[in-house]
């Protein structure tokens, strides 16, 4: 009789065998979801440009879509169209999650849809959203922007028993602000004789996009440093804010995001935190075999973390208390990361134009 070994467990797969840390998928999109699931994601994610990539590569699902949605609703504007297109995006990617959410008793197996970015500035709006969107699936987890505004939005809304996610964050500041958040809308929520359920809240660094950032300050500003350097700073944040939050026993939990290599993955294995790749990541970690190692806790080399903390402006996005609440929504990446998800936005509103009223 020949015994053949098993095969070793692929990367993500061996992740979720050994260690807390979880996959979720930065796109609704239904395919590659489903591609996703089989490598082990259990959760998955939406947001204007991820909507609007996902209506652009389905021309024959949406086209007719979204003319189906202006004849039911004859008096919407395009907004109101498009954002109806983005709801039943996500509420067909919430399905394809439920057996991971009831798997996980409510801790994972949730799709995140993210408030519209026009109502940035408006507390109340984004509450009103947040429990709108909630009641879409029971799965739901809403996005709101890591602001001033967004945070005091965020706490209302998970004391009214919305599952939150902060997005629009890059700094251990921000995430540490939400988590407190997020328990005091807990405790609010105990000292009121509401019901204790998991909700699964999660607190997103866009580490990617925390880097881009800094290299585009560094060039601005006329600073050399070390090639590769900058690459570890999302990292660094990341495995900072892990920290604090077990320091200091949130229940909430870090996520990655925004990646830009594999160390905003491998770096993070180990932790109980959850990881949010683009499916090409994925599949490039899964095709390359990167090996999954408990690295949570293993700082950034000295050398590396010593000049990234010679910055100022990454000094500010790594200490928990680096920025105060008012300076968040004028942090470079948090303008720039707007500015794009506004833009999305205002894409979305021409491509239901277009397909509405053609040209002549």
């Amino acid at each position: 009789m020949i015994i053949v070994p098993d095969a070793p467990a692929r990367p993500f797969a061996q992740a979720a065998e050994q260690y807390p840390t979880v996959l979720w998928n930065d796109s609704a999109d239904p395919d590659e979801l489903r591609r996703s699931i089989a490598l082990g994601a259990v959760g998955a994610t939406c947001n204007p440009v991820i909507a609007l990539t996902a209506i652009r590569n389905h021309p024959d699902v949406w086209t007719p879509r979204l003319r189906g949605i202006a004849d039911e609703h004859p008096t919407w504007g395009e907004s109101e169209i498009g954002w109806q297109a983005v709801r039943e995006l996500s509420i067909e990617a919430a399905r394809l999650l439920e057996p991971a959410f009831l798997a996980s008793g409510g801790r994972d197996g949730r799709l995140s849809i993210q408030t519209d970015p026009r109502l940035h500035r408006n507390v109340d709006a984004l509450v009103a959203q947040a429990v709108e969107f909630s009641q879409l699936s029971e799965n739901m987890i809403v996005k709101i922007p890591a602001t001033a505004e967004g945070i005091a939005a965020m706490e209302e809304a998970a004391f009214r028993g919305v599952s939150i996610n902060a997005t629009l964050s890059f700094t251990v500041s921000q995430a540490v602000a939400v988590g407190e958040a997020l328990e005091r809308a807990l405790n609010r929520r105990r000292d009121a004789g509401l019901p204790e359920k998991e909700f699964g809240h999660v607190v997103t660094i866009m580490g990617g996009r925390l880097d881009d950032w800094l290299k585009m300050w560094t060039s601005k500003n006329r600073i050399l440093t070390t090639p590769g350097a900058l690459d570890w700073a999302g990292v660094a944040a990341l495995k900072k804010a892990h920290a604090v939050f077990v320091e200091r026993g949130y229940r909430s939990r870090i996520l990655s995001a925004a990646f830009r290599n594999h160390l905003q993955w491998s770096e993070l294995v180990g932790g109980d935190l959850v990881v949010s790749p683009p499916f090409d990541w994925q599949h490039r970690i899964d095709a390359n075999d990167i090996p999954a190692e408990d690295r949570i806790g293993q700082p950034v080399a000295p050398l590396i973390l010593d000049e990234l903390v010679s910055l100022s402006e990454f000094r500010r996005a790594y200490f928990a208390d680096g920025m105060r609440p008012d300076e968040f929504a004028d942090f470079g990446a948090a303008r720039n990361t707007l500015r794009q998800f506004l833009d999305a936005d205002a894409q979305l509103d021409a491509l239901v134009r277009d397909i509405l009223v053609p040209a002549a």
